[in-house]
């Protein structure tokens, strides 16, 4: 089938069509060499890969016309956003492009060279004019998780409406009270960008779909405990990154086939790794699509990913919303829990963090840590610390990284992996 000439959109859009097409083909070629060279993948990860085929595409199309029906596209970049609330008034949270070096030259022109990698893709993204979602977005949110973050929000709020959430930094009562209040406030931001009321039985039904997404996410995180492993770690991450855009009802259809054909792998006892493959995990920093780097090193130097104790992975989707909310200010309250659960490294202290870490080595039987830092994020870089004293004195094997999207470092980094991976192995 001839594939669909989406340039009008994003001409419309205001995307820079030259570089943009430059970008795509780079993408689609990292992909491909990537994820389509893997063996025995499950037949599941085919509609990933339709998904990440037409990122672009498509799912820009259906986000265009939502918008012509009267509905909302809200564009994040943290897992402390509600969705439940963008949802409950029929609108739509994706999450933004960063995790890839786009547009720096353009990023530094008003950020600092030392600005976290994250931070300079996202802008280099919208200043280069190379992410849809932002340009498709009627409003931005961010939050308050590190400082390069709230304040490159200000220079982005020039190019684009960018609204903040304070995050607190403690969790006491004062810190939950004080959360609790950016969320109602963040209602009326939402009620206000959409002229729709945020009610009882509208939340109920957002915390539903939020929930559903997080349930299938969970049931597959489950079946990753499985010896053998019955899918990679860069396909999990993968359906872990598409989670953030993709549209919720029919992403949560399909992640739950892809559970039922996993099931089924492991009752016949097939997998995609052998026996005695060390079982790593990667802690830390977020990764964005198209951030496949560390876990395709891991991989191809003979070892799987079982878990990421990451944003992007359980640290999103360990926790629901309580459903027994009956009035709006109850399921307020329990939005307001689930999200103080996050055990985000901007909080202090923070001894929840290396307690699940510990959780999630026994629970996935992992046999060594990644522990990986984007270059200069302060809050990951800076923890990895009482992370590693923590695992060490548990005689749990730890690797501290740190790098950036950039390629230029594989040599590097595939030599540090592959010594850590022997001295796992004994």
């Amino acid at each position: 089938m001839e594939k669909k000439d989406y340039r009008p959109m994003w001409k419309e859009l205001g995307l820079n069509l030259e570089v943009h097409d430059q970008l795509l083909t780079v993408l689609g070629n990292a992909y491909k060499d990537i994820y389509m060279s893997q063996e025995n993948r499950p037949k599941g990860m085919q509609y990933l890969d339709f998904v990440i085929s037409e990122a672009h595409g498509l799912r820009i199309e259906e986000l265009m016309e939502t918008k012509k029906k009267g509905n909302k596209v809200i564009g994040t970049f943290c897992v402390y956003v509600p969705e439940e609330l963008i949802l409950a008034v029929g609108g739509t949270c994706v999450s933004l492009c960063a995790g890839a070096e786009i547009g720096i030259d353009e990023a530094e022109k008003v950020l600092p060279r030392n600005t976290c990698a994250l931070i300079k893709s996202f802008m280099g993204f919208k200043l280069a004019g190379l992410c849809p979602y932002i340009q498709a977005s009627d409003l931005v949110v961010g939050e308050t998780t590190c400082d390069g973050k709230k304040k490159a929000y200000e220079i982005l709020n020039d190019y684009k409406e960018t609204y903040v959430m304070e995050i607190p930094q403690m969790k006491t009562e004062r810190d939950r009270t004080l959360w609790r209040g950016e969320i109602i406030q963040f209602k009326e931001k939402v009620e206000q960008l959409t002229g729709r009321k945020i009610t009882a039985e509208n939340l109920k039904e957002g915390i539903k779909i939020a929930n559903d997404k997080r349930r299938a996410l969970q049931r597959l995180s489950a079946l990753r405990k499985a010896i053998p492993s019955v899918i990679s770690g860069l396909d999990a991450l993968l359906v872990n990154q598409i989670a953030f855009y993709d549209d919720p009802l029919r992403f949560t259809k399909a992640i739950n086939d892809l559970c039922d054909e996993l099931e089924e792998r492991v009752q016949k006892g097939i997998g995609v790794t052998k026996n005695g493959t060390p079982r790593i995990l990667v802690s830390g920093s977020p990764m964005a699509v198209p951030n496949w780097k560390i876990p395709w090193i891991i991989e191809t130097s003979g070892a799987v990913v079982v878990a990421e104790e990451s944003c992007v992975g359980e640290r999103s989707t360990r926790d629901l919303v309580d459903e027994k909310g009956k009035t709006l200010d109850e399921m307020i309250d329990a939005i307001t829990d689930r999200y103080m659960k996050i055990d985000c490294a901007c909080f202090t202290p923070n001894e929840e963090r290396p307690a699940h870490i510990l959780d999630l080595v026994e629970d996935f039987k992992v046999n060594g840590v990644i522990h990986y830092s984007i270059q200069f994020c302060t809050p990951y870089t800076v923890e990895a610390y009482k992370v590693e004293k923590t695992l060490q004195q548990k005689g749990i094997p730890v690797l501290k990284i740190e790098t950036d999207y950039g390629m230029e470092d594989i040599g590097q980094l595939k030599t540090r992996i592959e010594a850590f991976l022997e001295m796992v192995k004994g």
